[in-house]
């Protein structure tokens, strides 16, 4: 099929064209932000409440518990994956990541196991079930005692 266009459909086209590409379209605000999960939004409130679940564990774990100075090469860093429930009870937990250090995994499930229940999390940070999904980092010395990374000492910067 072949179009024809006169010459003024073609000038009232190019003219049209021309008045839309230097036309802005500004959306309304917020258009064009992605939206952020609960936990995202209230970022400093989620951070505050790890630091918190990070001493329960320290106080319910004292003898694992590094005092001072984390070394600069740790033995190892075993990240949690874990879920509580309003009540703060550890209904969920797992090995996320690791190393492949065995003992520092099973030392860093059992101190969580051991500290349960944890304190109640803010409502506003649940999900529609009732629970809260968490990531937290045990950071091991040689010697086997750790710091969380929620809430640990500045790591050692040389090996000595």
């Amino acid at each position: 099929m072949i179009f024809s266009l006169k010459n003024g459909q073609l000038a009232s086209g190019v003219v049209l064209l021309a008045t839309l590409a230097a036309c802005t379209i500004t959306p309304p605000p917020g258009a064009l932000e992605t939206p952020k999960p609960a936990a995202a939004v209230a970022g400093a409130t989620l951070d505050q409440y790890k630091v918190r679940v990070a001493q329960h564990i320290f106080e319910r774990n004292p003898s694992l518990v590094l005092k001072g100075t984390p070394q600069a090469m740790l033995r190892s860093l075993v990240v949690v994956a874990y879920t509580v429930d309003r009540n703060g009870r550890v209904i969920r937990s797992a090995v996320y990541r690791t190393n492949g250090d065995d003992e520092a995994e099973a030392t860093a499930l059992a101190s969580l196991r051991r500290s349960s229940p944890l304190p109640p999390p803010p409502s506003r940070l649940l999900d529609g079930n009732g629970h809260l999904d968490l990531f937290e980092g045990w950071l091991f010395n040689d010697n086997g005692q750790f710091q969380l990374r929620s809430a640990h000492s500045p790591q050692a910067t040389t090996i000595d």
